[in-house]
């Protein structure tokens, strides 16, 4: 019978894993585990990324939002959320601010918010993209129809965010109301990849309901997608949601799945998430050990952050903050890693010695 270190070795050498076995990794693996399992993660990280941390900038748009899904603070069904929208005089403000400070990736995410037509975002989406030719632009709107992801693909938008949540139906169908299925997220999510949109996605963890076996068939999922980019964090409950009373999700489960995503996916970007550093003061700086290669400070307004609650208890301050951005720096050198001014591509696999190199040599610090 094997070890669960002779598992992760073999998905370090193959990168797959058959779903019993990463069931029974998460089943049964242990604090030495996690501590192999990192070292082989940080291993391909360097390998592919060098000691380079990108940073994308974080621009919460709305805080309205058509679905009601049951975690969310945010859903359409939670009257006490607070309401707001960005004018795009506000992005554009929070991108100057962000482009002065080393940003070179924007990311504008918020609920399903109808207002945000096409007719509303492909002219903003091309200003930023005027005024930041050198910027990559991601966004993070949910479901929208094919014709507005090609609309906002053809303004100048290069990443879309797309968590599928869980690649379990049963599960899915426990977090989500009647209407929204998991086929239909997975299917935008091909869709976007068809469109030439790099892609991310993710999960969270200890979700009310989660088991073994539904974490399983979320990394294979991932394998199955190949995504650039992976978000995933510990499921944190809000006070407003049917799941309230639910405790929150493991930060070390977190970072041994954080791990195992790196060996799966060595080349995708992977961000140490605001929920796992909500969890945990030092949660970043796990999840660089588990590794990661992303952070996403915050450069909304600060007079919105605390609206755009999906959970309880969000970090807000620290180097959460993009004002904090010199502290994200001398926390994230106190590991031995490096925030660039960079947008951060997914290494390309004929060229990814070379941007090893540039990280490593010429890239100008933040």
């Amino acid at each position: 019978m094997r070890t669960n270190q002779q598992r992760i070795l073999e998905l370090f050498q193959s990168h797959i894993l058959p779903q019993e076995d990463l069931t029974a990794l998460l089943t049964t693996y242990t604090p030495e585990d996690l501590a192999y399992a990192q070292s082989l993660a940080k291993k391909l990280r360097e390998e592919h990324y060098g000691n380079t941390v990108y940073i994308r900038g974080l621009i919460e748009l709305t805080s309205y939002c058509r679905c009601d899904c049951h975690y969310c603070g945010i859903r359409a069904g939670n009257p006490t959320a607070e309401r707001y929208r960005l004018t795009p005089e506000e992005v554009l403000a929070c991108c100057s601010n962000g482009y002065a400070l080393g940003f070179r990736t924007f990311v504008l995410q918020g609920g399903e918010d109808p207002y945000f037509t096409d007719e509303v975002l492909v002219p903003l989406i091309q200003e930023i993209r005027r005024r930041y030719p050198d910027c990559a632009i991601t966004l993070s709107l949910g479901e929208r129809p094919r014709s507005s992801y090609a609309a906002l693909f053809e303004a100048g938008a290069n990443r879309y965010l797309l968590r599928h949540e869980t690649a379990d139906e049963a599960h899915y169908r426990l977090l989500h109301p009647k209407g929204q299925e998991l086929s239909q997220r997975i299917a935008h999510l091909e869709m976007l990849q068809e469109l030439g949109y790099q892609i991310g996605t993710g999960f969270m963890v200890g979700s009310p309901g989660q088991t073994p076996e539904a974490l399983a068939k979320d990394l294979l999922l991932l394998q199955k997608l190949d995504p650039e980019m992976v978000g995933i964090g510990p499921f944190v409950p809000h006070h407003a949601s049917r799941f309230k009373d639910e405790p929150a999700g493991s930060v070390e489960l977190t970072l041994f799945l954080l791990a195992l995503i790196r060996i799966m996916l060595p080349k995708a970007l992977i961000p140490a998430t605001t929920s796992l550093a909500t969890l945990d003061g030092l949660g970043r700086e796990k999840g660089m050990a588990s590794g990661a290669n992303v952070v996403m400070p915050n450069l909304s307004p600060q007079e919105v952050r605390k609206k755009y609650l999906l959970y309880d208890n969000k970090a807000f301050t620290g180097s959460e903050a993009a004002e904090s951005l010199e502290k994200l720096k001398t926390s994230m050198a106190a590991i031995g890693l490096a925030v660039v001014v960079h947008r951060g591509d997914p290494v390309d696999r004929l060229t990814s010695s070379i941007q090893v190199q540039s990280a490593k040599g010429s890239e100008k610090h933040v």
